[in-house]
């Protein structure tokens, strides 16, 4: 069964499947393989600095070694907060259906943009495509797996299609001077002499 992205706007649902859009989508691209002298194809690995291991493709995802040398599995490892608290866990929202918002451009643009999707859908409610008609911007909570960041999608539309930016919410943190530079105001004179001086 296909996943979906399920909003709800101005009490109506709508279901997306949908499929990243990235470099390879749009231009495509070239993959260098490497054979080794029978013909097979090379494989990657990392050999670590003490020569100790050879780590293939996934086995670094599979744990961690502490500096003692000693296995940690990634199951038995837990988020914890800076300062020492435990996050919450949040559930994924694929296939849920999720509460949408109209969202102004400031607040697309102070989004980081991770991920783009197109998006598909056989019905679309009419108060959803004529708000998205409008040049509005819908905005939902992602998160394609229970994990401890929630994600911010915004449901956008133009003449291609249906699409959906990913992004994470900016954090911006002002400062200021400690202490304001006093300005001096220089004397003026209405003399229209000239200073030969300065030639």
């Amino acid at each position: 069964m296909a996943k979906t992205i399920d909003i709800t706007f101005n009490s109506e649902v709508v279901s997306f499947t949908f499929k990243p859009i990235d470099r390879k989508v749009l231009y495509g691209y070239k993959k260098r393989v490497a054979f080794d002298s029978s013909g097979a194809e090379c494989v990657r690995a990392s050999l670590l600095r003490d020569g100790s291991l050879l780590l293939r493709s996934g086995m670094s995802a599979q744990g961690y070694f502490k500096d003692d040398g000693s296995w940690v599995p990634s199951a038995d490892l837990e988020a914890i907060n800076s300062d020492g608290s435990k996050p919450q866990l949040l559930p994924a929202t694929i296939g849920q259906v999720v509460q949408g918002r109209e969202i102004s451009v400031e607040e697309i643009l102070n989004l980081n943009i991770v991920n783009t999707y197109l998006l598909e859908s056989q019905i679309i409610p009419k108060s959803i495509s004529d708000t998205l008609a409008q040049g509005k911007f819908i905005a939902f909570d992602f998160n394609p797996r229970a994990d401890y960041n929630l994600e911010t999608g915004v449901l956008l539309s133009n003449e291609s299609g249906y699409f959906a930016l990913i992004g994470n919410q900016v954090e911006y943190q002002f400062v200021s001077l400690a202490t304001v530079a006093s300005i001096e105001n220089e004397a003026v004179t209405d003399s229209d002499d000239l200073d030969f001086e300065m030639m």
